[in-house]
């Protein structure tokens, strides 16, 4: 579905990536790993043309490139984007939110009804206003606007960070039923929890480069991989 190739991209004349690589398949859930500021994020932004210039490698997604297209189009074609920063509307309520996407989104499998569904605390709290909302729950909403978008392939980055573990333990169910519906999902991810749950394969990435592909059990099988990469014990 997504096919990248010695992908480099800038923010002005800072290179941020230099040589990554990595494919996401149908139905599939890639994690993309690595520790804080090793180019997870820039990966994502280059993916949808979003404040950095890819300056060498192909994006192609269903074998088309999507280098030089613009944001919105590219959501148009399929890709949703679910930043870090979850970026809700802080003065409209949860439906509001969700409303202002559905306008704009056309016909397709997810519906209002259906996010409401898929994360019951944001139908609970319909009437709330979206900057009041905990951590956890602007999470969710960010990725039900994306998922109103009807994409093939949704781009998660970091969905975990700085959220309680009930609240990772919603969020990692969700992303196991989008994966039952077939969901392609590219998932930007620190914690050994999210990859064991829920990743089919994974791409480290260290210092704007891939330096590790292959399965989740491969991954998590070598647990060297882990001490190097994220700096963690294997937990």
């Amino acid at each position: 579905m997504m096919k990248i190739r010695q992908l480099h991209a800038a923010y002005g004349r800072i290179e941020a990536l230099h040589g990554v690589d990595l494919d996401v398949g149908e139905g599939e859930v890639v994690c993309l790993v690595g520790r804080n500021g090793v180019g997870k994020t820039s990966t994502m932004r280059a993916i949808v043309q979003e404040l950095i210039q890819v300056t060498k490698g192909t994006v192609e997604f269903d074998g088309a490139s999507v280098v030089g297209v613009p944001s919105h189009d590219i959501i148009k074609r399929g890709i949703g984007y679910v930043p870090e920063d979850r970026r809700a509307f802080a003065s409209l309520t949860v439906a509001e939110n969700l409303r202002v996407v559905r306008k704009g989104a056309g016909n397709g499998q997810w519906t209002v009804d259906g996010v409401y569904a898929l994360f019951p605390h944001l139908a609970e709290g319909r009437k709330r206003l979206a900057g009041v909302l905990s951590g956890g729950e602007q999470q969710m909403l960010s990725i039900a606007r994306s998922l109103l978008t009807n994409p093939r392939l949704l781009l998660l980055d970091e969905p975990n960070e700085g959220l309680a573990p009930k609240i990772i333990d919603e969020i990692i169910a969700a992303i196991l039923k989008l994966k039952q519906e077939r969901v392609s999902m590219l998932v930007s991810e620190q914690s050994l929890r999210t990859i064991r749950a829920c990743g089919d394969r994974v791409v480290v990435i260290d210092r704007g480069a891939s330096v590790f592909h292959g399965t989740a059990a491969e991954f998590l099988g070598n647990p060297e991989i882990a001490r190097q990469y994220l700096m963690v014990s294997g937990h």
